[in-house]
Formats: C-alpha cells, sequence, structure tokens
C-alpha cells in the first residue's frame, strides 16, 4: 500500500538525511518524484517554495506537504490525504528522536575519540554535498521559468520571451548579494521577494 510505501520512504529520508532539510531536498525528489512518480517536478517545486515560506524546518514542513499530495494524487479523498501527511511527519522525524535519544547518552563521553572525529570528518563533506544538490535541484525551469536563445538583434523580442527567467535570475542575483553581504535577513527578503513577485509576474 502506498501508506507503507510513505512511511518507509520517509524514514529512510529521515534516517540517512545528514545535514538537516536542504540536505533532504534532493532524497525527497529522488524518492517521491523519479522513483514512486507520486509527484510532478512542477508539484515538487511548489512544495518547496511552500515549505519554505511556512514556520518550521523545511524537511519536516515538506515531508507534511508531500505526504498530503501523494495520497490526494494516487485517488484517495482529501482527509485521507491528512492520514499520509501525518505518516510522512512523523516518519522523518522518528530516526532522528531514536537516533538523538540514543546517541545523548554516548557522545558527550565518546565525542572526543579519534574514531568519532573521524566518522564526522567523513560527513562534513557529504552534507556539503547533499545542501549543494539540493540547490542545483531548485535551478530548474519551474523556478526560474523557460529560456528562449533567441538572436540579441530583436532585444524587444528576447527581452519578452525570456521575462520570466530574466526577472527570476535578477530576483536570484539581488536576494544572494543582500543576504550574503548586507546580512539582510532572509524574512525580509522573502516578504520584498514575494511583493516583486506580485508586481512584476
Amino acid at each position: 500500500m502506498i501508506f507503507l510505501q510513505l512511511f518507509y520512504t520517509f524514514f529512510k529520508i529521515g534516517l540517512f538525511g545528514f545535514g538537516g532539510g536542504y540536505a533532504m531536498l534532493s532524497m525527497i525528489q529522488g524518492e517521491v518524484v523519479t522513483k514512486y512518480g507520486w509527484l510532478s517536478t512542477a508539484e515538487f517545486t511548489d512544495i518547496v517554495a511552500i515549505s519554505q515560506m511556512t514556520p518550521g524546518p523545511i524537511g519536516i514542513n515538506s515531508a507534511t506537504y508531500v505526504g498530503y499530495s501523494a495520497i490526494v494524487n494516487a485517488g484517495f479523498q482529501p482527509a485521507m490525504g491528512v492520514i499520509g501527511s501525518t505518516i510522512a511527519t512523523l516518519a522523518v522525524v522518528l530516526p532522528s528522536f531514536i537516533l538523538m535519544f540514543l546517541i545523548s547518552k554516548f557522545f558527550i563521553k565518546f565525542q572526543n575519540h579519534p574514531s568519532v572525529k573521524a566518522v564526522f570528518k567523513g560527513l562534513r563533506p557529504a552534507i556539503v554535498g547533499l545542501l549543494a544538490a539540493a540547490a542545483l535541484l531548485l535551478m530548474n525551469s519551474e523556478n526560474f521559468g523557460q529560456f528562449y536563445n533567441l538572436p540579441l538583434s530583436d532585444l524587444r523580442t528576447f527581452i519578452q520571451a525570456n521575462y520570466q527567467f530574466l526577472i527570476s535570475i535578477i530576483i536570484f542575483i539581488v536576494t544572494f548579494i543582500a543576504t550574503r553581504y548586507y546580512k539582510i535577513s532572509p524574512i525580509y527578503m522573502i516578504i520584498l521577494c514575494g511583493i516583486a513577485g506580485f508586481f512584476l509576474f
């Protein structure tokens, strides 16, 4: 049944999703879009956007929305979708709860052990790789729009055809510079970019 598959999938993601919510995104996409086809790429992108804007960890929020959408897309009633979202949410947090409960008893005692340090040295670059994969995953036509390779000689036609892509790139660059170099709060940038999208799109 899809409910068991949903539990197994998100339990596995929660168990191996080192690096937090953003690192989980590429794993979630690989499972729910590529492997099982529960969601389309466009639906998954929308879910990621909603998960970023709502309070709470993005990995858990994504699991909640994916669980609901996967069940509804499979033909079940919305009430069953609520059960699906509950299963996915519990499944993704359960491994962390179990592991932290067990590790908390031993980590403080063994955190300076050479073997433990070696394990974490191996995990750190892997986490960066998962985060990079999540960033690249979101750099698609659903987020930036389709780019049409037209000649620049007809600049007006080029801009009209690639309007969404060009505006998206500008918003991306402005957001990156504002948060990276000017340390503007991501909360303000989300609000400002939402307003910009309302007027520009």
